[in-house]
């Protein structure tokens, strides 16, 4: 498959500029991607055009992130219901960085055929007057042209309306492919499919400011959701799942993939990794015949995981996520968990509050169990010891009712496991 027909199969494709796959049938090109640097991090909603440029670096074609510096100091408002805050140079320039950095875990800037690059458009924008731009750029396109935009549209009809920035930012886009084709050789441009209107836009100015000899070209990806029609890259809670580890943990960030609906996972190992047909088509098989072992899911979140936070990465979440959820939990692997990993732990179990001040001079277990609501009553606990011998204590059957706890039963002095029967396991947190 050539690159066009790969990301077809692939699901990656939403709308593409007629005569695209025949070019790039027979051309090597430099395309770009637009990265917004809102944020120091990506979050995985950005994967989805990132492993598009992937899969152009992958077959040949020169990759360019071009992340805003300028753009970012005015917002886009392309699927936005309200204007966005702005950045000062000091914030965009850290987030620019920590762009950078995530990038070269997916694109490989050290190739020797055909290296990715990283351009900010700042560099050309930063010297440029108004006056000058309005001259220049804004001529060239009506307004009747820019007012019939599918995100220009909607924003004028919502209650926040839309700013003239807001509204100049797709000439803004327009000129960052234009400047791309004429001073780097940049012949295509990719993005989401809300991106379509100012890539198109792009594509009209270097027609009407180069002539219409000169062709550019451009493909979006879909809008990806979930099975449930939710948005995809969001917790059940709500929360984004970020590429920085300190966002979203590596656990986390493993359990999102781990959590997919099987028909969300098909979709996904094509979109997120980089394993061929063959071998897509023989997990899909393999997860058909056993759905329970979730082979799909184990597949993507190690592929994914280990991409984005590294073989330590992966192998913490893989330990977490086996401590948590597998059946060979002994007391001797509570020693091995660090206190960072028994602070994972505590964010995503039932986890229970003591003080230190409760524990430090020694605690009766019946008190113990009654304190962290495991039993609603000393009675209760004695009889969950004694006779229903369903109490451990870091995975140790607490058979005495006059067993006494303090703070040297507790892992990294903070961390205490408790478990009544086999399913109802708790981290009682000392602190």
């Amino acid at each position: 498959m050539n690159v066009i027909e790969e990301l077809w199969w692939r699901g990656m494709i939403h709308e593409i500029i007629p005569g695209t796959d025949s070019y790039l049938a027979e051309n090597k090109i430099s395309l770009y991607l637009g990265v917004d640097p809102t944020s120091d991090s990506m979050h995985i909603g950005n994967l989805v055009t990132v492993m598009m440029l992937v899969n152009f670096q992958k077959h040949g074609h020169t990759p360019v992130a071009l992340v805003g510096g300028a753009t970012g100091r005015v917002g886009d408002p392309s699927g936005k219901d309200k204007e966005r805050q702005l950045l000062d140079e000091e914030t965009l320039e850290r987030n620019v960085m920590g762009i950078r950095k995530q990038l070269e875990s997916f694109l490989d800037f050290e190739a020797q055929e055909n290296p990715a690059r990283m351009i900010n458009n700042y560099e050309w924008f930063q010297g440029m007057g108004f006056l000058e731009f309005l001259r220049d750029v804004g001529k060239h396109v009506t307004i009747s042209y820019m007012m019939n935009k599918e995100s220009v549209k909607k924003r004028l009809k919502s209650e926040s309306g839309l700013s003239y920035t807001e509204f100049a930012y797709q000439l803004l886009q327009g000129y960052d492919f234009y400047h791309l084709y004429k001073e780097h050789g940049v012949k295509m441009q990719i993005g989401g499919s809300d991106q379509w209107g100012n890539i198109t836009t792009g594509t009209e100015l270097i027609r009407r400011m180069l002539g219409s000899e000169e062709k550019a070209y451009a493909a979006v990806c879909p809008l990806l959701t979930r099975e449930d029609g939710s948005k995809f890259g969001k917790s059940a809670d709500g929360k984004s799942i970020w590429l920085d580890p300190e966002r979203t943990s590596p656990y986390e960030f493993y359990q999102y993939w781990m959590q997919a609906a099987d028909a969300d996972a098909e979709k996904y190992i094509k979109i997120f990794t980089l394993k061929g047909k063959e071998e897509v088509e023989g997990l899909i098989a393999q997860h058909q015949e056993a759905p329970h072992k979730r082979a799909l899911q184990k597949a993507l979140a190690e592929d994914v995981t280990g991409r984005v936070h590294g073989t330590e990465g992966l192998e913490q979440a893989e330990k977490l996520t086996e401590f948590l959820f597998g059946r060979n939990t002994s007391p001797e692997s509570l020693q091995g968990l660090s206190k960072k990993e028994w602070t994972e732990i505590a964010k995503v179990s039932d986890t229970k509050k003591l003080s230190k001040g409760e524990m430090d001079g020694g605690m009766g277990v019946l008190d113990f169990l009654v304190s962290i609501g495991v039993a609603k009553s000393k009675g209760e606990a004695r009889r969950a010891i004694e006779k229903d011998k369903s109490i451990k204590i870091n995975l140790q059957a607490c058979k005495a009712p006059d067993q006494q706890l303090s703070l040297a039963d507790t892992f990294h002095g903070g961390f205490i496991h408790v478990q009544k029967g086999k399913k109802n396991k708790y981290i009682v947190q000392v602190d």
